[in-house]
This record gives structure tokens, sequence and C-alpha cells, in this order.
């Protein structure tokens, strides 16, 4: 029989990729989970990753181990799905989402948790790629989607269209732009920003615009709540979803270009078939939805 605890340090040892990281998600010292890794190396007679450097790369043994490890944790979630009482109140609901819906999301998620007790609300901020993954997997329960997802395990319902805003400085409203303006005042880079630039430049500034690496990047930073506060500083241009531009604290010292055309992403509330049917995650579906009408 597989030890439990080391399966669970090798499993998220492979989710993370890096030991310290890992270490601090476990609570453990990374000697700690060099320890669990070698025991249960001893267990199952073989290597279970190649280390190169600081990195590694699981063997085929440990790629094998890893998805018993990844199905264990399933079984497990389902099992404690079963046993605890359907109540709309009582539970846990993951849920994932852009960071910059995230930042939108999550007061309204807290003001959910006052009203119940019981209830305990994870929301996690992730690439696209990532989320579809993660709810088919069964690691999160919702995910909001920039796009109709289309995958036969999963269902999904469209909640509402988010316009990609354009932001500049707000010293900076009342000037007109075109691209070689925005080039001059630099690009605010963030993990989705070339996609986003390439989605309203390419329309906006047609004649000019030769994609995404040409833009003179200023800066870039890969924290959504940070993405903005270059732009407020007066250091650069991004580009972001109204969400995100909208929960932002110094909302006064940014603006929002009027382009000539507009863009928006359809978001899709999207879980694995059936899921609906919990009154938990039934409840924070009805929850997130009445929060979206809110909007309009």
């Amino acid at each position: 029989m597989l030890n439990a605890t080391w399966l669970n340090t090798f499993t998220t040892l492979c989710e993370i990729g890096h030991f310290t990281r890992a270490a601090d998600v476990l609570g453990m010292t990374q000697p700690g989970v060099s320890q669990h890794l070698r025991k249960l190396e001893a267990q199952v007679g073989k290597p279970l990753i190649v280390q190169e450097g600081k990195s590694f790369t699981p063997t085929p043994a440990g790629e094998a181990l890893f998805k018993v490890g990844l199905a264990r944790r399933q079984q497990e979630r389902e099992l404690k799905e079963v046993m605890q009482r359907d109540d709309p109140d009582v539970g846990e609901v993951r849920i994932g989402c852009s960071g910059s819906f995230a930042i939108w999301l999550y007061p309204h998620l807290l003001e959910r948790l006052r009203l119940a007790p019981d209830l305990a609300l994870h929301l996690t901020a992730a690439p696209q790629g990532n989320l579809i993954r993660s709810v088919i997997r069964g690691d999160l329960d919702l995910g909001i989607l920039a796009g109709q997802p289309q995958h036969p395990q999963l269902e999904a319902k469209m909640i509402m269209r988010e316009e990609l805003c354009l932001v500049v400085p707000g010293s900076m409203q009342a000037q007109k732009f075109d691209l070689s303006d925005l080039n001059n005042l630099g690009f605010v880079a963030h993990p989705d920003g070339y996609e986003y630039a390439d989605e309203l430049l390419g329309r906006n500034f047609s004649g000019d615009y030769q994609g995404s690496d040409h833009l003179r990047r200023r800066t870039s930073v890969n924290q959504i709540g940070q993405i903005l506060t270059p732009v407020a500083e007066g250091l650069g241009f991004t580009i972001l979803p109204r969400s995100g531009v909208d929960a932002f604290a110094r909302r006064g010292d940014i603006s929002i270009l009027d382009l000539t055309f507009k863009h928006h992403h359809e978001l899709w509330l999207t879980y694995r078939r059936g899921r609906n049917k919990f009154a938990r995650i039934a409840s924070v579906i009805t929850w997130i939805e009445e929060k979206v009408r809110e909007l309009d």
C-alpha cells in the first residue's frame, strides 16, 4: 500500500514543480519534502524524478504515480461530498477565473461568506487553459471563462459580456492618441496583455499595428493588483477587462480611452455536468448571477 502522506507530498511537488514552493504549500521544510520523496521512491523501488539543477522532470514511474495521486484526491473529494449534507450553506466551493475578474468577484464572495458561517469559498486566478483543465479534473467546481468551452463533460451559461479597455494615465484623459503616442508612453505588459493588445489594438489601429511583439514594453508585472499602478503613476498604458479597471483602488488616477471599435469578451460560468445539482454549488451560481445582473 502506498503511504498516503508521501504520495500527497509527491503529488503536490509535481503540481507546483518547485521544492521550496511545494514545502510552503504543505507547511513543511524543503528537506522534509525531499525525505518524503526518497521514502516513496524506496517504497516503489524506482526513481520518481530526474533533477536538472533547481528544476526536475518526473520519470515514467513518477508520471504514473502522479496520476495515481491526482485520482486519489478526486476520489477523496467525491467521498467527502457524498458524506456532506446537501445544504446550500455548508461545504466547500472552489472557483476559478481570470485575475481581473477575481478582483471584482472576491468582495462579493466575502459577502456570501458572511451569510453562511459553514460555507467555505476558495477563489483561484489562472489562465484560461488551466481553468478548463481544472474544472474537467474536478479541482475547481466553477470556472468563469472568456468564451464558451467545447467539451462534452462541461456545461456552461453566458453570464455577461465584458468590455476590453485601453487604459492610460488619468492626466491624459482628454488627449487624442494614435499608436505612436501609445508606444511613446510604453506598454505595461502582463500575462494576458499581449493577447488583449492583438484583439483591441488590431481593430483600432489596423493600418499601423504590427502585432503585440512590436509594442515598446515599459514594464511588466504578473500580479493583477499591481498592473494598473504604473499606469496611475503616468508610466505607461495597458489593456484589461473592465472588471479589473473598475475595481482598482486608484480609479481616479487612470482613464479608459474611448475607442472607435469596442471589443467584448463573453464570460461563461462553467462546471462539470451535474455539479450544479449540489445545493452549495447551485447557491453560489445563483449568487454570482445576481451580482453580475447588478452591473447592468
